[in-house]
């Protein structure tokens, strides 16, 4: 019997913002700037890669056409 006391798993961490609307043209979600293929893939992605994308996704929004985006 295992005397060490269980850990519950850490949530993983995500970009969500609930507005899921992909864009056809650059092909990135409008409200967290991920690839359909990077949100299908995003719980089993290793953490490290995860904030890789992170990071990257701010520097995404400039590759949606401003009109679809509405106020900044």
């Amino acid at each position: 019997m295992n005397s060490t006391p269980s850990v519950p798993p850490q949530p993983v961490r995500t970009p969500c913002v609930k507005v899921c609307i992909v864009d056809g043209e650059s092909g990135l979600c409008l409200g967290c700037y991920r690839t359909l293929n990077e949100i299908a893939a995003w719980a089993t992605l290793p953490a490290e890669i995860r904030e890789q994308l992170m990071a990257e996704l701010p520097r995404r929004r400039d590759r949606i056409d401003p009109r679809k985006l509405g106020p900044a």
